[in-house]
């Protein structure tokens, strides 16, 4: 054992590289019993599969097919009137997360609304807290930044007229280290912020699994004059946030990966309060952002008079089929409580990168912090001999995870269905296919 895995196991509790240990921790985990609501995908011999991409697409939570076949049945049985009288009805339908969709990002009811997909509601918000002039037209992202917000944030800027070759500022690691220094992101923003109008981050960097303290960076922008924005497709569900306690100007995301919500499921956006009660702001319209009490005057009433909060900037009604997976996820997430996801998330990776670290270092290197306040649930791991190979063989022996180019596999152990068992198991393969390559 080197000295670095020794201090690492120290580090977090002590982990044990024995498959009774790992048997252990399972029986001892308080959120054990969450991963029997999950439907866990087979192998054809019917054994279960090794499911370690949750952050690309989570688990199907077996609740979800009753709730569909719910929406399914009031349509059939009661037509257009399950619009007011369904057991859940349409009409309302996106308000049943105004409280626990809050909850879920540290925000007040009313700050949040569950609508479109991530880059559709980055693009509304753009619309709206994208106002640049002469002197602050810049746009600062993180690099790499998912490419869904690249190619936003680009036609964005290309539809004011501004060149992205300039008008885009990238945050990017120092020379050969792999995660951005917040201390360079800060001196980026000291010395530029007077050319910045936006400020926009993925709250957990997708490629990487580096969390960004948001908090910080975001009163150091604002304090220079900028607006905040986060994609949270990487965060919501992984981590604890607190939106409207760190000032967050605005926040989008998806729900199709940690928060367990079907393939190309409704997202989700937050408005801080301060802007959400302005309906003076910038936005295009649309009738389900309308204030209801003339959203049904239809024609009688043309103009459009936005909600004072984050629903006044929907554009169409919810698409109910699509909601009601979302609705039996973050039903369990409320149940269970990011503080005790976070608790078990975080002994999940480091029991995984103690696993990694004894391998083969020369063979693998894990991108991702080691401070465990400074990821979430994904390892990001370098492999720097075949590393496609690596993938195909890891599929073949029951392990899912997912591969970036060039030479990035991520694992993510995901806490509400996860085991510690399992990530011994991937460990015991990734290291069997090591030591034969």
């Amino acid at each position: 054992m080197t000295r670095d895995t020794a201090s690492s196991e120290a580090s977090f509790g002590g982990f044990q590289p024995d498959e009774d240990f790992s048997r252990q921790c399972d029986a001892d985990d308080p959120l054990h019993g969450y991963r029997d609501r999950f439907c866990i995908p087979q192998r054809a011999d019917g054994s279960e599969v090794i499911y370690l991409a949750g952050n690309s697409l989570g688990l199907e939570p077996k609740g979800v097919r009753a709730a569909i076949e719910q929406e399914l049945a009031d349509w059939a049985n009661r037509g257009v009137d399950a619009h007011f009288h369904g057991k859940t009805p349409w009409y309302s339908y996106h308000q049943v997360f105004r409280e626990s969709g809050a909850r879920l990002v540290g925000a007040l009811p009313g700050e949040v609304v569950m609508m479109n997909s991530l880059t559709v509601n980055l693009h509304l918000m753009m619309v709206t807290f994208y106002q640049p002039n002469p002197q602050r037209y810049k746009v600062l992202m993180d690099s790499p930044a998912f490419p869904s917000d690249t190619y936003a944030v680009k036609t964005h800027l290309r539809y004011r007229g501004y060149d992205p070759a300039d008008a885009l500022i990238l945050a990017q690691p120092r020379g050969d280290e792999h995660t951005i220094r917040e201390d360079d992101l800060v001196a980026l923003l000291d010395q530029r912020s007077q050319e910045i109008a936006l400020v926009l981050l993925g709250g957990v960097n997708f490629f990487t699994g580096q969390v960004f303290d948001m908090a910080r960076i975001a009163a150091t922008a604002q304090r220079r004059g900028c607006m905040v924005g986060l994609d949270l497709a990487h965060a919501v569900g992984n981590i604890p946030l607190h939106l409207h306690d760190w000032n967050i100007d605005f926040a989008v995301w998806c729900s199709y990966k940690y928060l367990n919500s079907g393939p190309g499921a409704v997202g989700g956006c937050f408005i801080h309060e301060r802007h959400a009660r302005n309906i003076d702001l910038a936005r295009f319209g649309g009738w389900w952002g309308n204030d209801p009490d003339t959203r049904f005057l239809m024609h009688l009433q043309p103009d459009f008079i936005p909600r004072g909060d984050a629903d006044g900037w929907q554009i169409s009604n919810p698409p109910i089929l699509a909601m009601a997976p979302m609705k039996v996820s973050i039903d369990l997430f409320d149940e269970v409580g990011m503080t005790a996801l976070r608790s078990k998330s975080m002994r999940l990776t480091g029991y995984l990168q103690t696993l990694i670290d004894r391998i083969s270092p020369e063979r693998f290197e894990v991108i991702t912090p080691r401070e465990p306040a400074a990821r979430g649930c994904q390892l990001s791991m370098l492999v720097r001999d075949r590393p496609k190979e690596l993938l195909g063989a890891l599929h073949d022996e029951g392990v899912v995870c997912d591969f970036r180019e060039p030479d990035i596999i991520r694992v993510a152990p995901v806490p509400l269905y996860n085991t510690f068992h399992e990530v011994w198991r991937f460990a015991r393969v990734l290291a069997s296919h090591a030591r034969s390559c």
